[in-house]
């Protein structure tokens, strides 16, 4: 059976990456994990899933975060991103069904940071890592605000090694 060259550099490069570590294993440490299937339309000319796709991928994980922690913007205050940023370390290629974490590393008075990591079930290999700032607004006033004690506690529950689990949500 013919394989195109995507195809066998994404397989070839996840040998490296893998090590046989389980897909359990690569995302041990993201308590939250979106399922998705690699649509054939997210491929672009490149015969690879393009890069605009990963950032829908870890806004659907940081949207499940956030529905898992109850914050939303339905009191006026709520998330909003402030900045993200992408490490493409495989290409992806339909078929294929992605793994997506999310977690927070860094919680401060008005913002967090969250972790996201993408992984392939074929490959099974972590495809892209990436991170985004997550600051606390208020929707009402046009402005940032304070994240709300409930929010940090959540996050210290749900993700103990968050900074709000190891310093109460002080830092940054």
């Amino acid at each position: 059976r013919a394989v195109d060259r995507p195809t066998l550099l994404a397989a070839l490069t996840a040998r490296c990456y893998a090590a046989s570590v389980s897909t359990d294993e690569l995302l041990a440490t993201f308590p939250i994990r979106y399922e998705t299937p690699v649509a054939w339309g997210e491929m672009d000319a490149f015969k690879h899933v393009n890069n605009a796709v990963y950032f829908r991928y870890f806004e659907s994980a940081r949207i499940a975060y956030f529905q898992a922690l109850g914050f939303d913007a339905a009191e006026g205050i709520g998330p909003i991103l402030h900045s993200t940023s992408a490490r493409f370390r495989l290409p992806l290629t339909f078929p294929d069904q992605v793994i997506v974490g999310a977690r927070v590393r860094d919680v401060g008075e008005d913002r967090f940071t969250m972790l996201y990591r993408v992984v392939s079930r074929r490959l099974e290999a972590v495809a892209a890592e990436g991170e985004g700032i997550v600051v606390c607004y208020d929707y009402r006033a046009a402005c940032k605000a304070k994240l709300p004690a409930a929010i940090v506690a959540r996050i210290a529950e749900r993700d103990p090694e968050s900074a709000a689990a190891t310093e109460g949500g002080s830092s940054g």
